[in-house]
């Protein structure tokens, strides 16, 4: 009898054991990915908050998105040397950049170029091959040129030029032959984009590092090659790829994903969408998430984002939208 009391004690101690270690066990928090746009060409503001709705559609996960702000506290593209809220970098855990010669203050720009030394997973697109313009000689190599290189894998070169923007297509994108079965490729497509094609690789220049192209781009008009520049600018050139970046011994190698494509009609295509998510999901690890067809990229709301350009072409009085606004 003491036996079986015994055995029963042991019994239900093992089971309130059991109960509390569940009851204390925390699900562990959602990622948290910090969206940092600010670009007066190609209309980031519009088609990022776009992303990141997908993004948060196929992943539980924390978004928040740094705009450049005006005193009133609308986006203004135009405005150089500003974005808000970037302290979000602090715990994020992946960072989307799509700026173009910014110049922010050092204490702004050390939340960027922290979180790009701490080892944690990045996606950038377009325009971050030259995210900043800065003119100081303390730091003008080394962001301008040096930075985008390392972190991202090229630097701002050349591009074929501007045709006819947003009227026509400038860019046939095709895949890597050998890379169609990558977890970012799922249910991407060839497809024609409205991008001019950056140059990255070829002639006197290489992609850095380990950059790994993924996605090929075919210039269908090229200022190049009407100046015979097509041996140091090929007509065909990687417009989306991957690598590592180490930004010291003490840190993990992170994972990169970066396209140059990016203009804003790009994007209306699912598979730009597509690209854009995956490679977001692939960079912080979740291509397990993704299935054999691709993420859904159905648009959650109607996209009709203003077309490329300079000085007044961004909407106006465009409030900072977070996603779930």
């Amino acid at each position: 009898m003491r036996k079986t009391f015994v055995i029963l004690i042991t019994a239900v101690a093992c089971l309130l054991t059991t109960l509390t270690s569940c009851e204390n066990k925390e699900e562990p928090d959602a990622p948290h990915i910090v969206f940092v746009v600010g670009d007066e060409e190609y209309r980031s503001e519009e088609s990022m908050p776009m992303i990141a709705g997908l993004l948060n559609r196929a992943l539980d996960c924390r978004i928040t998105i740094c705009y450049p702000l005006d005193s009133a506290g609308f986006v203004d593209p135009n405005r150089l040397d500003h974005i808000d809220g970037l302290d979000a970098l602090e715990d994020a855990d992946l960072m989307v950049l799509f700026t173009r010669f910014r110049a922010l203050p050092a204490e702004e720009l050390k939340w960027i170029t922290d979180y790009a030394d701490s080892g944690k997973p990045m996606a950038g697109f377009r325009t971050s091959t030259h995210a900043f313009l800065y003119r100081e000689d303390s730091l003008k190599r080394h962001m301008n040129d040096q930075w985008p290189t390392r972190v991202f894998g090229q630097q701002w070169i050349t591009h074929h030029g501007h045709f006819d923007d947003g009227q026509n297509p400038l860019t046939s994108v095709s895949l890597v032959e050998g890379k169609e079965d990558h977890a970012i490729l799922r249910g991407v497509e060839p497809f024609d984009a409205y991008s001019w094609l950056y140059h990255v690789d070829g002639g006197e220049w290489k992609l850095y590092g380990d950059s790994d192209p993924l996605l090929l781009g075919k210039s269908l008009k090229s200022g190049h090659e009407m100046r015979g520049n097509l041996d140091k600018y090929p007509l065909v050139n990687p417009v989306a790829w991957v690598k590592s970046h180490k930004a010291s011994d003490q840190v993990a190698a992170a994972r990169v994903f970066f396209s140059t494509l990016g203009h804003p009609y790009d994007f209306k295509d699912a598979n730009m969408r597509r690209l854009a998510v995956h490679g977001i999901l692939w960079a912080l690890g979740k291509e397990a998430v993704i299935p054999a067809e691709g993420i859904d990229v159905e648009l959650i709301e109607p996209y009709e984002p203003n077309n490329s350009g300079f000085g007044d072409r961004y909407k106006k009085n465009l409030q900072p939208r977070q996603v779930g606004d």
